[in-house]
């Protein structure tokens, strides 16, 4: 008995030691856990800082580059919309250099660079807005002057490079931070996983903390990329916009081959089964109205003789039937005029680009002889007045006229005498073409959407598929240039396009 007592006194206090072992490994485990996991949210923390003074500096940059493109704008066009983009982007700068300064206050270096970044910022603001108001002024020369000599000392550079300097401390800062909220993130779990096999509903709390942490890290990760790719996006559209317009080209000419064709195909063979079985169908109707199987009354129109005689509701369902077909037809050619136009456009912005020099004002004369009856039809004259000559392609140059042309002879009022006049200048190395008619006019909320692919704006009681402009858009941005309208409903229309005088071809249209 004694025996038997000491050893359970010897169980008793092994179960003692053990429990009391566990529990003070399962105390370090849980301390140990717990502190790397608040230092996992804490590296979560600072990366998240890191990412947010990256994203400050970008769209920092972003407004100064609106800022000169918008100033840009206005000494070639003078158009007071450029003008309020340039405010627009100026009175952001400010407000984002704060917050630069306020998430970088922890760091001397980062500090250091955005006070030397500072006052060139605002003193490149004021420079460009020197030239905004020498050109409101008219002393345009003197504005391009001071542009010349400021691209010279390239104040911009400087200022990208002081940020190019902040970005990559950032970028040294982040990988710095992942890393210890990686290893943080990995010590947590080896931790973890050594309490879930001393103790399974403690290993099971702590388990479910550290999910619970890195789930929230990853939503807040992801957030982050999120954020960047809009940011990207923005920045890609301001400086792409050709390549992504070629791109679009690419995806229809994808959906027309491989997707459309087929099943026009396809509808085009059971459309032409339908008609073929429609003269059976009705016939079979019309033996069977007839009472005890008699005979089709006789016809002496032979053409008659070939449709069944039916009683007046099959009679209508017959020509319900008949006109159904004719409008899946009609529809059936639209589309396969739409996938052709959509086709040829696409071999076209595939066509390579070779500059020529070009005599413009010959080009748009035997543009308008060729036009010359489709004029006189319309009671229109056209105008070629003074051009600029350029350097560019010679057959896009031609399409793009051509078309802008063409849709001012269309869209004339039919009860007043047309007039299209044709007209440039230049101004610091562009040459800026204006074809301008007293047409019926074009609403200003559809400025923008008649450049868009099959979007076509006011009545539709002309022919066409809605791809004139949307071509002519993407041949002058391949061009380096810009096209835009001035217009109102019923006062006529202004399309003004803008190219290099010497454009020689570049990457970028390599690239598209």
């Amino acid at each position: 008995m004694t025996v038997t007592s000491t050893r359970s006194s010897r169980t008793a206090l092994g179960q003692l030691i053990l429990l009391t072992a566990g529990l003070v490994v399962l105390t370090l485990i849980s301390a140990m856990s717990v502190y790397f996991v608040n230092k996992a949210r804490h590296d979560a923390r600072w990366v998240l800082h890191s990412m947010e003074i990256e994203n400050e500096i970008s769209l920092a940059l972003l407004q100064m580059r609106r800022a000169e493109s918008a100033q840009r704008g206005f000494l070639l066009t003078q158009r007071p919309e450029f003008r309020s983009a340039f405010e627009e982007a100026g009175s952001q700068i400010s407000p984002s250099i704060e917050r630069l300064k306020t998430l970088t206050i922890d760091n001397p270096y980062q500090q250091q660079r955005l006070q030397q970044m500072i006052p060139q910022t605002y003193q490149r603001i004021e420079q460009l807005r020197r030239g905004i108001d020498l050109t409101l002024a008219n002393r345009q020369n003197e504005a391009a002057e001071i542009a010349r000599q400021e691209a010279g000392r390239d104040t911009m550079g400087h200022i990208r490079n002081l940020a190019s300097e902040m970005r990559a401390e950032e970028s040294r800062l982040f990988s710095a931070r992942v890393t210890s909220a990686d290893a943080s993130q990995s010590l947590s779990a080896s931790i973890t996983s050594i309490g879930s096999g001393l103790v399974v509903v403690f290993a099971g709390l702590s388990i479910f903390l550290v999910r619970r942490s890195s789930r929230a890290r990853d939503v807040a990760e992801a957030q982050l990329r999120d954020n960047n790719l809009n940011l990207e996006s923005i920045v890609k559209e301001r400086t792409s916009d050709l390549r992504e317009a070629n791109e679009e080209i690419q995806r229809f000419a994808y959906i027309v081959s491989h997707d459309l064709r087929s099943p026009l195909v396809n509808i085009m063979g059971f459309t032409s089964e339908l008609e073929e079985l429609r003269g059976d169908l009705f016939k079979r109707i019309a033996d069977l109205s007839r009472p005890g199987g008699l005979p089709p009354p006789a016809t002496e129109d032979s053409a008659a003789a070939t449709e069944p005689v039916l009683d007046e509701p099959d009679k209508q369902l017959s020509q319900d039937f008949t006109e159904a077909l004719g409008f899946i037809k009609s529809s059936i050619a639209k589309m396969d005029r739409l996938i052709s136009a959509i086709l040829s456009l696409t071999r076209e912005g595939r066509r390579e680009f070779h500059p020529s020099a070009i005599t413009m004002r010959d080009l748009i004369e035997s543009i308008a002889s060729t036009v010359a009856h489709q004029a006189a039809e319309a009671n229109a004259q056209i105008r070629v007045e003074p051009l600029p000559d350029i350097v560019s392609d010679r057959i896009a140059i031609e399409q793009i006229f051509s078309n802008l042309i063409d849709n001012a002879l269309k869209y004339l009022k039919s009860n007043v005498p047309g007039d299209i006049a044709i007209r440039g200048r230049r101004k610091l190395g562009f040459a800026i073409f204006e074809i301008t008619d007293n047409g019926r006019g074009i609403d200003p909320k559809d400025h923008q959407r008649i450049f868009d692919l099959f979007r076509r704006a006011g009545p539709q009681d002309r022919p066409g598929q809605g791809i004139g402009l949307a071509h002519v858009r993407a041949l002058v941005r391949r061009l380096g240039g810009t096209i835009s309208v001035s217009s109102e409903l019923n006062t006529g229309s202004t399309f003004t396009v803008t190219l290099p005088v010497a454009w020689i071809g570049t990457n970028r249209d390599k690239q598209s």
